[in-house]
């Protein structure tokens, strides 16, 4: 399992396909306040029609999160086998947007685990490290509120070309949400980042779609191979828990 090991080497150095990225958006953080949620509500809607016509199971995994999460709808099922998992991404979202929403795409399936990918796009958007890490916390709080032996894997906020002037805080972030996986043991940093990074520490070119932002499927690849081990590890164990209502 990696863990953050190359947090400190990576300090010397995603939105959804579907939706542009905003240039004007990629500054460097300077505590800029997050936008409203409200954005995403026929988002939220579509995923509750599609559990009303068919109802995800109970005690499965929420992987949930922004593009890069989303862009791995196909797959995810496939790479992750044989967990049971209920993939609830939808792009341009950050912390926010998925603490927001919990309510109505989280806590309806009383998940056993949550994957998350957030982070990304709170630091495109001018969202300081320290005020993510903390909005991260909000979301673990609210869930822990309602289901307190859930388990979260956050995956490290990835480094790519089209944000790498960003990486600085980015990686900021990494290490204080690692920090405070460190704190609890339901809670799990998962270093998907360093295996995107080539021997010379930058992002690695063949593993992004032309917009040099969203990975292709060598980039989920290596996720698959870092993630994956480490949900078996422990989740596989929890697989009776997950059954159809």
């Amino acid at each position: 399992m990696r863990t953050g090991v190359a947090i400190a080497f990576m300090l010397l150095c995603a939105c959804s396909p579907g939706m542009p990225v905003l240039a004007k958006n990629d500054g460097p953080g300077d505590g800029k306040e997050y936008g409203d949620p409200k954005r995403f509500e026929k988002d939220i809607q579509r995923f509750e029609a599609e559990d009303k016509k068919n109802p995800p199971p109970q005690g499965a995994i929420a992987c949930v999160g922004s593009s890069s999460m989303r862009g791995w709808h196909k797959t995810i099922k496939d790479d992750l086998a044989p967990l049971t998992l209920i993939p609830r991404g939808f792009g341009g979202s950050n912390m926010n947007d998925a603490l927001h929403y919990a309510d109505r795409i989280l806590l309806p399936y009383k998940p056993r685990a949550v994957v998350l990918y957030e982070g990304d796009n709170d630091t495109a958007q001018g969202i300081t490290p320290e005020k993510i890490a903390a909005t991260f916390q909000e979301l673990v709080d609210k869930i822990h509120g309602e289901l307190p032996e859930c388990r979260f894997y956050f995956l490290a906020i990835k480094p790519s070309i089209s944000r790498w002037h960003l990486w600085p805080k980015m990686n900021e972030a990494n290490e204080l949400i690692a920090s405070k996986c460190k704190e609890d043991k339901r809670l799990t940093f998962v270093d998907v980042a360093s295996g995107m990074l080539d021997d010379e520490g930058n992002p690695k070119k063949a593993i992004f779609k032309k917009d040099n932002l969203h990975m292709n499927r060598d980039g989920y690849v290596i996720w698959r191979d870092i993630l994956r081990p480490v949900l078996v590890k422990t989740e596989l164990q929890f697989e009776k828990v997950a059954v159809k209502k």
